[in-house]
C-alpha cells in the first residue's frame, strides 16, 4: 500500500472506529433520557439515573466534533492531494491559500461555537461553520455525485454534519424552553440525522468499492463506467505455445 492509499483510508477508518460507535452510544442515551422523562411525567419513580441527561449532552458533543472533523478530513484529502499533484499552489496560489484559510476559519468557528454563551453568537458560529463546509465541498476536487445527489455520500455527509452543528447550537435553548419546542425540534432533526448516518454507511461502503489502489488508476482510467467496459489490452497477454 502506497502512502497515497493510506491517506485515502484515514477518513473511512475514523468514521468506522470513532463516529459509528459514538452514534450508537448517543442514540442509547437519547432513548434513556426520553424514557426517564416520560416516566417522571407519569409520576413514576424511574430506575434510570438522572446522569443519562448530562451523558447524552457530553457524548453528543463528541459525536458532533467527530462528524464535522471527519467531514473536513474527507474533503481535505481530495482537495490537497490534487492541489499538490496539479501544482495548484504555484499555478493558482490565490485559490489554494483561500481554501486553506476557509479550512482554518471553519475549524475556528466550530471551536468558538462550543465556547459561545450568547444565542446570537452561537447562531453566527453555527452558520459560519455550515457555510465553510458547503464552500469547501463545492471545490471541483471533491467528488459529489451531483447527478445522484439523492444517494450521494457527500450530500448525506454534509447534511448530517450541519444537523450536528445545529444540535450544538440549540443545546442551551432546549434547557431554557419550558414548552419543549426546541426539544421536539432536536428529536425530529436527529431522527433524520440517524437516517442519514445509515445512508452514510451504505454509500461509503459503495464508494470504497469504486476507489482503486493508486497503482491501478492508470489501467482503470480508460474504462467507461456507463457501459461497464474497458479497452482490450495486450499488456498482460502471455502467448501459450501449443
Amino acid at each position: 500500500m502506497e502512502l497515497e492509499d493510506f491517506f485515502a483510508l484515514v477518513h473511512p477508518a475514523i468514521a468506522i472506529i470513532v463516529v459509528f460507535p459514538l452514534i450508537g452510544i448517543v442514540t442509547n442515551r437519547a432513548w434513556l433520557v426520553r424514557q426517564r422523562r416520560l416516566q417522571v411525567i407519569d409520576g413514576e419513580k424511574s430506575k434510570i439515573p438522572p446522569i443519562v441527561g448530562s451523558e447524552h449532552v457530553a457524548i453528543g458533543n463528541w459525536l458532533s466534533i467527530s462528524v464535522v472533523g471527519v467531514a473536513l478530513l474527507g474533503m481535505a484529502y481530495p482537495i490537497f492531494s490534487k492541489f499538490l499533484k496539479n501544482d495548484v499552489f504555484s499555478k493558482d496560489s490565490l485559490r489554494a491559500f483561500s481554501v486553506v484559510a476557509i479550512f482554518i476559519a471553519t475549524t475556528a468557528a466550530f471551536t468558538f461555537l462550543f465556547k459561545a454563551k450568547v444565542k446570537i453568537w452561537r447562531n453566527i458560529f453555527a452558520a459560519l461553520t455550515s457555510v465553510g463546509l458547503i464552500v469547501l465541498g463545492a471545490q471541483p476536487e471533491v467528488f459529489r455525485r451531483d447527478s445522484e445527489w439523492f444517494f450521494s455520500h457527500y450530500y448525506y455527509g454534509i447534511a448530517a454534519a450541519i444537523l450536528m452543528i445545529i444540535s450544538v447550537a440549540i443545546t442551551q435553548d432546549i434547557y431554557k424552553d419550558k414548552q419543549n419546542r426546541w426539544r421536539n425540534i432536536h428529536i425530529i432533526l436527529n431522527c433524520f440525522a440517524l437516517l442519514l448516518f445509515i445512508g452514510q454507511g451504505m454509500t461509503g461502503s459503495r464508494d470504497l468499492l469504486s476507489i482503486p489502489y493508486s497503482w491501478q488508476k492508470e489501467y482503470l482510467r480508460p474504462c467507461d463506467s456507463k457501459t461497464r467496459t474497458c479497452p482490450k489490452s495486450t499488456a498482460f497477454y502471455i502467448p501459450i505455445d501449443r
